[in-house]
C-alpha cells in the first residue's frame, strides 16, 4: 500500500541517513543528508522558507531514505547519490569540466601538450592546473613556435613552417636537454629573457608598420604572462596544495579555488551557484565533485568549519585547516574573492532566476497548463540534398540546458523532414517507453504544422498524452510564435521573456544539429586519407583524434608526439603520408 507524506513523514526514523525528493514522474529532484531524518524531512514540509527551498517542495510528491550508521557515512551517500542521478535543485558541479595542464615530455623533442589527464604519466613533467583553457592552449603555442637558440629559447618563425615538411632540424641530445630545461623554466615563471624577445620582435614589428605581426607577438605576450612568476603569495618550490573557501548571502554560494604549485600560486576558479544546503554543506559537495575529475595536490586547506576527516575519507588525499601564517593568509584572500564574487553577481543571477521564471510561467499559461512546465525537448533536422541527414534533441529543465541529457540522431529518411521528424520522435520515445524513462512536460519542433502534424501523429501511436508545439520562423528564420496542436499561431511580443527563451532554445538545438553535421562531413572527408596507413586500424584512428583533436593537429604532431599513441612504425608512416606536399605533386603533372 503507497503511503502518502504525512504518513511516511510520521514514520521517519531519527537515525542519520540520506533522503531523495521525488516530483510527479518519480525523477529524483534533490538529495540531502540528515543528522536526524525525521526532523530534517519534516522541516521541509512545515514552516516558511526560501524561494527555491519552496519552489522544490512544491514539486515534491514522494520520497525516500536511506539510513546510515554514521553522519561521516551520510555525507559520502549524498555525494554518491549526487554524482548518479545529478538531481536539478542540487547545487551541482560536476558537469565533466577538468581543467588542462601543460605537460612536456620527458624525452625526444619537449613540445609542451595541452592535457586533461586524470592520472599523470611519469613520462611527462606537468605543470598547472590552468582554468583559464584558452590561455594554456595559448601558452603552449608559443613554445611550441619558437626553438632554442644559443642559451635562450627564443621565438623563431621558421619553426611554425618545420612542422609542414621534412626540413626540420635534426638536434643533439645536449641541444634537446637545453631546450627542455628553457621550456620547463619558462612554465615555472623564469620567463624574463623570453618575454624580453617577445617584447623587442613586437617593437621591431611595430617599427615596420607590421601591425598584424606585432598583435601576434602581444598576444603571445600575454599568454607568457599567465603563467608568469607575478604572484605576491610566495611558497616554498616545494609545496603543492589548493586551498577553497567562500561566501553566502540569501540562498546563494560562492566558492573559490586558489591552486598552489612547485610554490606559485598559479590561478583560481570561481562557482556562484544558488543553494537549498547549509553553506559548508555545499562547500564540501563542491570539494568533493571538483576532484572527481581532477589530480589531487599533496594538501587541500578548508575553512574550519568543514570536518576535514570527512572530507579527506572521499578525496583521498590529506585534508587541513589553515590556522596561521601565509596559508591562513591565503584562506582569507580566498574568502575576500568569494565574497567580491557574489557582490559582482547576486544580483544578476536573482534577475536571471525571475526572467526564466516569468518566461515558463507565461509559456504555461499560453499552452494551457495546470502547472508551470518544467522539461522542454526541442528537435531539429539537418541535411544537404539528402545525404548526412541528422537530427538533434536538446533538453531545458526549469529554463536551463540540460546537456547531458543531449542526443543526436542519424536518420535513415533522407530530405524528406516530415518523415525525419517521425522518425527522430519514434526513436526518441520509443526508448523511453521501453527503459521506462522520464518524458518531457513539452515537446517543440523547429518548423511549421506538417512537423507537428508529425509530432502528433507519433504520440498517438505511442499512444502519449505530450503536449506538442512549433516554433514558427519568419522571413529571417527566427523565431516569433508557437503553433499550437490546433493549429493556432501564438504571438509572443519580441520585448518578453519568453520570446528570448525561445530563441535561446532555437539557436541551442540548431547550434547543436548543425555540429553534428559537419562532423559528420569532417570525418567522411578526413577518413580515406588515415586508412591509407598500414596497421592505422580504427580503434588507432580514435586514440590518434582523441589526443591531437583533429586531423590539422595529427599533421601538426612530431613523429616523438605521435609515437606516444601509436606504434613508432606505424607513427612514421603516417608522418609520411600526410606530410605529403601535393600541391608541388600536381605541379609535376
Amino acid at each position: 500500500m503507497k503511503h502518502t507524506i504525512e504518513e511516511k513523514l510520521a514514520l521517519l526514523p531519527t537515525e542519520p541517513g540520506c533522503y531523495l525528493m521525488k516530483d510527479k514522474n518519480g525523477e529524483i529532484i534533490y538529495v540531502g543528508k540528515a543528522k536526524k531524518l525525521k526532523n530534517r524531512v519534516s522541516s521541509y514540509f512545515h514552516g516558511a522558507h526560501d524561494h527555491k527551498t519552496t519552489k522544490m517542495v512544491s514539486q515534491v510528491r514522494d520520497f525516500d531514505t536511506i539510513i546510515t550508521s554514521t553522519e561521516k557515512e551520510s555525507l559520502i551517500l549524498e555525494i554518491n547519490l549526487i554524482k548518479e542521478h545529478r538531481p536539478r535543485f542540487n547545487i551541482l558541479f560536476m558537469d565533466d569540466k577538468s581543467y588542462p595542464y601543460l605537460k612536456v615530455s620527458r624525452t625526444g623533442k619537449p613540445e609542451v601538450i595541452v592535457s586533461r589527464d586524470k592520472k599523470h604519466s611519469p613520462n611527462y613533467t606537468y605543470f598547472g592546473p590552468y582554468p583559464d583553457a584558452t590561455a594554456a592552449r595559448a601558452m603552449a603555442s608559443v613554445l611550441n613556435d619558437s626553438i632554442p637558440t644559443g642559451e635562450d629559447l627564443l621565438p623563431n618563425t621558421q619553426a611554425i613552417y618545420n612542422s609542414f615538411n621534412r626540413t626540420e632540424k635534426k638536434y643533439s641530445k645536449e641541444e634537446l636537454s637545453l631546450w627542455r630545461q628553457n621550456v620547463i623554466s619558462i612554465l615555472n615563471g623564469n620567463s624574463k629573457s623570453f618575454i624580453d624577445a617577445l617584447e623587442a620582435k613586437m617593437l621591431e614589428a611595430s617599427q615596420d608598420m607590421n601591425f598584424e605581426l606585432a598583435q601576434r607577438y602581444k598576444e603571445k605576450l600575454q599568454a607568457i604572462e599567465y603563467v608568469g612568476d607575478r604572484q605576491q603569495v610566495q611558497f616554498s618550490r616545494t609545496e603543492n596544495f589548493d586551498v577553497f573557501n567562500y561566501a553566502y548571502y540569501q540562498g546563494y554560494i560562492a566558492i573559490t579555488g586558489l591552486f598552489v604549485r612547485a610554490g606559485r600560486l598559479l590561478e583560481r576558479t570561481m562557482a556562484v551557484e544558488a543553494s537549498l544546503e547549509e553553506p559548508e554543506d555545499a562547500l564540501t559537495s563542491f570539494i568533493a565533485q571538483f576532484y572527481q575529475n581532477q589530480p589531487t595536490p599533496k594538501y587541500v586547506y578548508v575553512p574550519e568549519l568543514l570536518d576535514k576527516d570527512s572530507i579527506q575519507a572521499m578525496i583521498q588525499t590529506e585534508v587541513l585547516h589553515a590556522q596561521r601564517g601565509k596559508k591562513r593568509a591565503l584562506m582569507d584572500i580566498a574568502e575576500k574573492n568569494a565574497h567580491q564574487q557574489l557582490d559582482d553577481q547576486f544580483q544578476l543571477l536573482k534577475n536571471r532566476q525571475n526572467f526564466k521564471e516569468e518566461a515558463l510561467l507565461h509559456l504555461s499559461q499560453l499552452l494551457s497548463f495546470s502547472e508551470t512546465i518544467h522539461r522542454i525537448e526541442v528537435f531539429d533536422n539537418s541535411h544537404i540534398s539528402g545525404t548526412f541527414a541528422v537530427s538533434a534533441c536538446v533538453v531545458f529543465d526549469d529554463g536551463e540546458p540540460n546537456k547531458s541529457l543531449y542526443r543526436r540522431y542519424r536518420l535513415h529518411q533522407g530530405n524528406d523532414d516530415v518523415a525525419s521528424m517521425k522518425e527522430v520522435l519514434y526513436r526518441r520515445y520509443f526508448r523511453i517507453l521501453k527503459e521506462d524513462g522520464v518524458f518531457p512536460d513539452l515537446i517543440l519542433v523547429d518548423g511549421g504544422k506538417p512537423q507537428v502534424n508529425a509530432a502528433l501523429e507519433i504520440m498517438e501511436m505511442l499512444d502519449l498524452s505530450i503536449t506538442v508545439a512549433g516554433l514558427v520562423k519568419d522571413d529571417r528564420h527566427r523565431t516569433h510564435a508557437l503553433l499550437n496542436a490546433s493549429g493556432e499561431i501564438l504571438n509572443v511580443d519580441k520585448t518578453s521573456s519568453l520570446y528570448a527563451l525561445m530563441t535561446h532554445m532555437q539557436d541551442e538545438v540548431h547550434r547543436y544539429v548543425i555540429g553534428y553535421h559537419r562532423n559528420l562531413r569532417k570525418k567522411a572527408m578526413t577518413k580515406s586519407i588515415l586508412d591509407e596507413v598500414p596497421g592505422l586500424g580504427p580503434v588507432r584512428q580514435k586514440q590518434l583524434f582523441k589526443t591531437f583533436g583533429s586531423l590539422r593537429g595529427i599533421r601538426g604532431a612530431s613523429i616523438e608526439a605521435l609515437e606516444t599513441v601509436i606504434p613508432e612504425d606505424v607513427a612514421r608512416e603516417l608522418y609520411d603520408i600526410i606530410h605529403i606536399d601535393w600541391t608541388e605533386h600536381n605541379d609535376e603533372k
